[in-house]
């Protein structure tokens, strides 16, 4: 079959102010498996530009299949349906199917809301795709692949038993011939690409809206990942590489490995990522290996400095743990971005004050400040199902911005308040100094960009409040917004088998 796969433009902030695009990493990952399954696949990356929805639909043309996923989800779902939309007009004859955290969750409302989807893919899309784009191709009953939903011969939603996840994500290629590594970058023009070395997280953040969408932590094989990295930096030139995975250093076994399979294939890459204060700490003594293999920037997902607020969260780790994390990557040359996270229902000025003096003491290189978000399918939403929405465009709904009221602060009042801390943290002497004179040329350059892409979103920020932001001022309660909570069914997957799998074998 003809396949095209879609990677629909972000409207999000940070999509649209820096100069540098990514690869979509999922949509490369599925069409590997595809086109080794002799399918002729393509990409349509409308971030480039970006695309308006009637230059993607000519740049479509014929085929038998067309496949819209984006990472950025539920922010990202209202464009992927306009375009389904939009190609179903033109050409009603070519089949769409969907894929994404949003869709495997929302996918009753999706199917009901819109005729332009014909399958949604819940769950991973590897092995869901190949198995679906056979019983496509054949004339094969959808209801025998599991991990998807449809609509029957008499017009009614089903899904079909859930997908079992990947016991071993080495068995699927990421299909990176689909692309022009020269067109991708990150950190002002290092030619980049998105990676994981692992899916899903053991922990137990209420929060976290991919926590269940992986169902279960799993690792590739150290040995072949690194190989991988190497591959690319010799043959496409990439320079940097952005781990996409929620926590790649749970298993301490596993990511020593990678280290030491990293700093085997000695070459010159830089590894960008997420993971926890506890980690860090835990592997002080093998820090000088972290460096020694590229990595050079952690994003610490502290989410608040309230120690209520981490408990209701169920985040777990704790202040002086993340303030030792910080302390410790600084003495390596790692650059800390410390996460923080706001809009919690009870917070007060005093409250975004006393953070403001914890972040001070914490002293970490970057921040980047989030609102809380709740997805449907997390035990969060379940907390907070009686708030009020007060943005009910979910294009908005990207972290970026407020989207549910508190109650002892207005809107207006919490933005100044962000955006006055995110001011006083990076513009102080001390911090200004590390951005002017860190003594690594690489560090100085990845953070006056990050400088730079911040000033930039500061000031977008506060435009689009002031002028095109329009909060209800009676919107409906969260349940009322999205739905019921959905978090018995937060797993989107059946358990992994388990498999025994050495950690330095090349498998």
């Amino acid at each position: 079959m003809k396949i095209v796969l879609i990677n629909p433009p972000h409207t999000a902030i940070g999509s649209r102010i820096p100069d540098d695009h990514l690869p979509p990493l999922g949509l490369l990952a599925v069409g590997g498996p595809l086109i080794d399954d002799g399918h002729a696949v393509r990409l349509v990356d409308a971030e480039f530009g970006p695309m308006a929805i009637p230059d993607i639909v000519s740049h479509v043309g014929d085929p038998d299949l067309v496949l819209i996923g984006h990472s950025g989800s539920t922010s990202a779902h209202p464009t992927a349906c306009a375009i389904a939309q939009a190609i179903k007009a033109v050409k009603p004859g070519i089949r769409i199917v969907y894929g994404g955290v949003f869709p495997t969750y929302h996918w009753r409302e999706v199917l009901a809301e819109t005729e332009a989807f014909d399958v949604l893919v819940r769950g991973e899309g590897e092995e869901t795709m190949r198995r679906l784009a056979a019983a496509l191709d054949n004339g094969g009953a959808l209801g025998s692949v599991p991990g998807i939903a449809f609509r029957s011969e008499a017009g009614e939603i089903v899904a079909t038993p859930p997908m079992q996840a990947i016991s071993d994500l080495d068995d699927y290629r990421i299909g990176w011939e689909l692309i022009d590594h020269r067109r991708y970058s990150y950190w002002g023009g290092k030619r980049a690409v998105v990676l994981q070395f692992s899916r899903g997280c053991p922990h137990l953040c209420n929060y976290c809206g991919q926590r269940g969408f992986w169902t279960r932590w799993r690792h590739r094989s150290p040995v072949l990942f690194a190989r991988e990295i190497a591959r690319l930096y010799r043959e496409e030139g990439v320079e940097l590489i952005n781990l996409a995975d929620e926590n790649p250093t749970s298993s301490p076994k596993a990511w020593l490995a990678f280290l030491e399979a990293m700093i085997a294939e000695n070459v010159p890459v830089q590894i960008v990522g997420s993971t926890r204060a506890d980690d860090i700490v835990r592997d002080a003594d093998i820090l000088h290996l972290y460096r020694k293999a590229g990595v050079v920037r952690w994003l610490l997902g502290m989410e608040n400095t309230d120690e209520a607020t981490l408990a209701l969260i169920k985040k777990g780790g704790g202040k002086a743990k993340d303030r030792e994390a910080i302390r410790l990557l600084r003495q390596h040359d790692i650059l800390s971005m410390a996460t923080w996270v706001v809009g919690f229902e009870e917070e007060k000025l005093s409250d975004l004050w006393r953070g403001f003096r914890q972040l001070l003491a914490y002293d970490p290189d970057q921040i980047q400040a989030l609102y809380v978000t709740p997805h449907r399918w997390t035990p969060f939403f379940r907390i907070a199902r009686s708030r009020q929405v007060i943005e009910a465009d979910i294009r908005k709904w990207d972290y970026k911005h407020q989207v549910l009221q508190m109650r002892h602060l207005h809107p207006a009042v919490l933005l100044a308040a962000v955006k006055l801390i995110e001011v006083a943290i990076q513009a102080r002497p001390k911090a200004l100094m590390r951005v002017l004179f860190h003594r690594d040329r690489q560090q100085r350059h990845s953070m006056r960009w990050y400088t730079q892409m911040g000033r930039r979103v500061w000031v977008h920020e506060i435009f689009e409040f002031l002028f095109r932001r329009r909060h209800l001022k009676a919107g409906p309660s969260l349940e009322a917004f999205w739905g019921a909570p959905q978090d018995a069914e937060e797993e989107s997957m059946l358990r992994p088998a388990r498999r025994a799998k050495s950690l330095d074998a090349a498998e």
